[in-house]
């Protein structure tokens, strides 16, 4: 009997992820083929296919943005309308997995639509009550943080996030928003709800506290010092560094000066320090994820220039765009390109490895086993 699925066939350099690395270099596992078919992967070629296209160049694991806000904009939620363009932008620059780090929007629906990224959200962002962006967050105070944690866990695909510094009006500077019980207290509720907890953090001081909560991941984090970088990598603390978004901080900067001077400065220093920040992080072992914070006031599509960024910070190819894709979906909880998984997938003209500014140019987007950019 002939099967009348359609049937993809793609045929190059299939970049399943480095093997084993030595002298900063990787031996790469590479294939040269792989098929679709009933929108899962096989190495094996099927039999007695009617139809079958073929599409050749090198192909990568879909792309990850591991810190992504769908549905939100710089003013909160936003409408189905605007969601899905969000969406659609991210999935044709190959971003098919999108960690949805905090938003105030409903994007269940999502999940039912075969042409839009697969989303792991974060439910709300939790902040300290006036001490983050308006409409964004569940604002609340300490007392409340537990309780609101598990509602957010049981909201969300198994993650939570807090807010875990902003700026204090009175101390016009960045300062943690939490007391150090109510945290320990709240990540312990969280990982009873089998949820992860990862924080927004720009500044130095909220750091240490969050590591010996329990925390599981740090936002930004341009805060790390040669104190706190030990801990993160004792710990396993991942961090997602944005960078992209880091990028718009002297501006930040230039518009708070007048009001909040000691915020401005601490903000041009972290900036300054930023790529000598995340390369320290990644020398001492701590794992590095590459997110853009896309959906706020950035735009979506971003994450091939934040694995340039990585780059610029000191990150090894293979690291690199392994934190963009296989690294980022294991640590995930999701398959790359291996058999029987569902085929999301991204094929390139050129080779990504020689230059990673071929991210930004794919061919074509596969999603759930079809050409869908």
């Amino acid at each position: 009997m002939i099967d009348d699925t359609p049937a993809l066939h793609i045929k190059g350099r299939i970049l399943l992820g480095p093997g084993a690395v030595s002298g900063g270099r990787a031996e790469w596992q590479v294939r040269d083929e792989l098929w679709v078919t009933g929108g899962r992967i096989t190495f094996e070629r099927p039999r007695r296919l009617r139809e079958i296209t073929t599409v050749t160049g090198w192909a990568l694991p879909g792309l990850v943005d591991a810190h992504c806000h769908v549905g939100l904009d710089a003013h909160g939620a936003v409408d189905r309308i605007t969601a899905e363009r969000q969406a659609l932008t991210d999935r044709d620059a190959g971003a098919l997995l999108l960690r949805d780090a905090g938003s105030p929007a409903d994007t269940r629906w999502i999940d039912d639509r075969e042409d839009l990224p697969r989303l792991i959200r974060a439910g709300r962002h939790i902040a300290r009550t006036r001490r983050y962006i308006r409409n964004y967050a569940e604002e609340i105070e300490p007392g409340e943080l537990a309780a609101t944690v598990r509602e957010q866990a049981r909201r969300g695909d198994g993650w939570v996030k807090l807010v875990g510094d902003w700026i204090d009006r009175g101390a016009g500077d960045l300062a943690p928003c939490w007391p150090a019980g109510a945290l320990r207290e709240a990540i312990a509720a969280a990982h009873e709800e089998g949820a992860r907890v990862t924080a927004h953090c720009f500044a130095e001081d909220s750091l240490r506290d969050l590591v010996a909560a329990g925390i599981d991941c740090v936002e930004h984090a341009t805060g790390l010092t040669e104190e706190t970088i030990p801990l993160f990598a004792e710990r396993g603390v991942a961090i997602v560094p944005t960078l992209v978004n880091i990028a718009t901080f002297p501006r930040l900067a230039d518009g708070g000066q007048a009001k909040f001077p000691r915020w401005a400065d601490h903000m041009r220093r972290l900036h300054a320090r930023r790529h000598d920040t995340v390369r320290a992080a990644y020398d001492a072992g701590i794992p590095v994820f590459a997110g853009t914070d896309a959906g706020g006031s950035l735009g979506h599509g971003l994450i091939a220039q934040e694995v340039a960024e990585l780059r610029a910070a000191g990150l090894p190819v293979h690291d690199a765009l392994g934190a963009a894709s296989w690294r980022a979906r294991q640590w995930l909880g999701r398959p790359g390109l291996t058999e029987g998984a569902p085929a999301d997938l991204v094929v390139y003209g050129e080779d990504p490895r020689a230059d990673p500014a071929v991210l930004a140019r794919p061919r074509r987007v596969v999603l759930r086993g079809r050409v869908v950019a």
